[in-house]
């Protein structure tokens, strides 16, 4: 049985320790410093490193990490530039076995925030399906267009909406209460979304992550994940001062909306 844990680093970033007994692998992990921390602290073993994308702060501990761990595997997007020598390229479809974790992964192209952003999903009974999502999906929101299109990123996001409501969604950035106040600027009377609010407003006060989310908590108030409703539509239509053609349009009406929230 394996468990899934944030480790915290920089201002707002999480690298997720995923753990079986005395084996580790990590997720995203921008800092060394903090993840040898809590190998050390709790006695364990670094397996594999997972990579979803290359921006420095879910790379920038790697080279680190294979140097006091040269016997971990490294994966990473074969479309992006590898963070260290050695690593298995993945692309969509591919599969991750990590048989201490007894887990397996299947590879998800996803791109948007970067061209060859990749995510991560299992789903083993009787646990409920996670999803490693780097910045493609955040809750409450998605990454920013620093390579790809509006059209790339809705359509990466609607496939990672067509998982199991279940799954969970670890992302790799403490965005939500930021995220949240913008969905309610668009959606000022979603009942979901309010209560939503509320309890990430307590998590935040008593300084408890508010990952993972769900996917059917998502998709009932992201307004990322909502741009084929009426509702939303008609918001973004409101501040774009124009008619929206289509979800795409939406879509992207919401991005550049949010890019100056």
């Amino acid at each position: 049985m394996f468990n899934v844990s944030p480790i915290p680093a920089f201002q707002d970033n999480y690298i997720w320790l995923i753990t079986n007994n005395n084996h580790a692998v990590v997720v995203d992990p921008g800092d060394a410093a903090p993840v040898e921390k809590m190998l050390a602290e709790r006695g364990l073993t670094l397996d594999a490193i997972l990579i979803t994308h290359h921006h420095w702060d879910h790379t920038g501990g790697v080279k680190a990490l294979l140097a006091s761990w040269p016997q971990a595997q490294l994966y990473a997007p074969a479309a992006e530039a590898m963070p260290a020598a050695g690593a298995i390229a993945l692309s969509d479809g591919d599969k991750v076995y990590l048989p201490a974790l007894a887990l397996e992964l299947k590879v998800m192209s996803v791109p948007g925030h970067t061209l060859g952003h990749i995510a991560y999903y299992a789903h083993q009974q009787p646990e409920a399906p996670l999803l490693f999502c780097g910045d493609t999906l955040f809750s409450g929101g998605c990454g920013r267009l620093f390579e790809g299109t509006p059209k790339q990123m809705h359509e990466s996001l609607q496939r990672l909406a067509g998982l199991p409501d279940d799954t969970r969604v670890y992302c790799t950035h403490e965005y939500t209460q930021a995220n949240l106040a913008f969905c309610h600027a668009v959606e000022p009377n979603n009942p979901e979304l309010k209560k939503y609010l509320q309890n990430v407003a307590k998590l935040r006060q008593q300084g408890v992550p508010t990952l993972p989310s769900t996917l059917a908590r998502e998709k009932a108030v992201n307004v990322f994940l909502r741009a084929h409703l009426a509702g939303v539509r008609a918001a973004a239509q409101v501040h774009q001062g124009a008619e929206l053609i289509g979800d795409i349009e939406v879509f992207a009406a919401l991005r550049r909306w949010k890019d100056d929230f």
